[in-house]
């Protein structure tokens, strides 16, 4: 397993970050892989994996460059430049654009595991890379953004939350389940693959959720001092489809409005962040929230400036005797 041994001042200082290049890069994952984790990827897939074979179908040398780069255990650095905060998709894609030759071919050659084929000893290779993402970005993504970016930040003030509640090695540890844990001893596993222990000690500590069920790791060569683990969103947040699934029985009983609410408070949200996700407006939000609450199935709880409602074990066992599916909180 890969792992990182980070200090508990580096784990105090690091923080979550919202990346739109990250999203358009777990995208261009999710259209390469050609198959969703849930309804609402596979939804998206039928909108947009069509145009994306399509386009590699006329463009045999970027169609090659994605498969080397995307590899099997590894992703080509320079494809994953880690992020910074704040910067928006067009100064990130300008990175991948500026990686040099050399390390794009060199990068590429350790993530296929192989010399390259002779079709991609050439030096337009990052510019390929970085038109693709921007379109992946720009049809796929971009139209969405704002939900997305309201869905991550849900994920974030949950995940904060949780920090104030158990720690970080909760934290750590449902990040990317079987693949992120805390090991003590100043130990955070970030992979199951074998590669050598990274000292961190001092360096910049960010963790990025995106929508689609993936992930990965970065870090800034060739100094090391910003280092990212990407990580996907937990629960009903994850859905690109807009409204949460809702049983046939569990609509009946509670009517479908407050039915949604009840099943994304999975992950635990402020009443704006449950407005932003289902598309209710403030008012009915705030009443679902307030009549599940009286009613002993949503819980709420401070953290920081924000006030978080959760699904308690009641609301769980009425999504479970409805026939609902009960996504894990992070």
């Amino acid at each position: 397993m890969g792992w990182w041994q980070v200090s508990a001042d580096t784990l105090v200082r690091s923080r979550f970050v919202l990346s739109p290049y990250a999203e358009a890069f777990a995208s261009l994952k999710l259209l390469h892989a050609g198959v969703g984790a849930h309804p609402g990827e596979q939804a998206w897939l039928r909108a947009h994996l069509p145009g994306y074979r399509a386009r590699l179908a006329a463009d045999p040398v970027t169609a090659l460059l994605v498969d080397a780069g995307l590899g099997r255990d590894w992703i080509a650095d320079f494809l994953t430049p880690t992020p910074r905060e704040g910067e928006d998709v067009a100064a990130a894609i300008a990175r991948v654009r500026a990686a040099p030759p050399e390390a794009v071919r060199g990068h590429l050659r350790m993530s296929l595991g192989r010399p390259l084929p002779a079709e991609l000893e050439r030096d337009d290779l990052a510019e390929r890379a970085a038109r693709l993402v921007e379109y992946v970005w720009d049809e796929g993504v971009r139209p969405s953004w704002e939900r997305r970016r309201r869905v991550l930040e849900a994920d974030v003030v949950a995940r904060t939350a949780q920090v104030s509640r158990g720690g970080w090695a909760s934290v750590l540890d449902a990040l990317r389940p079987g693949r992120t844990r805390w090991l003590g001893r100043s130990r955070l596993q970030v992979n199951a693959q074998e590669y050598p222990p990274r000292e961190i000690d001092g360096a910049e500590l960010l963790f990025v959720p995106v929508t689609p069920q993936t992930g990965w790791v970065s870090w800034e060569e060739p100094r090391r001092e910003r280092y990212a683990v990407v990580y996907p969103c937990a629960g009903a947040l994850a859905g690109e489809g807009g409204r949460p699934p809702v049983s046939a029985g569990l609509g009946a009983l509670l009517g479908r409005a407050r039915a949604e609410v009840l099943v994304l408070l999975a992950t635990p949200m402020s009443t704006t962040q449950v407005v932003a996700v289902t598309g209710q407006g403030l008012g009915s939000a705030g009443r679902h929230l307030r009549v599940l609450r009286d009613a002993g199935l949503v819980e709420r709880r401070r953290a920081g400036r924000s006030v978080l409602y959760s699904r308690t074990a009641a609301g769980d066992v009425l999504l479970a005797s409805a026939g609902q599916d009960v996504a894990s909180a992070p």
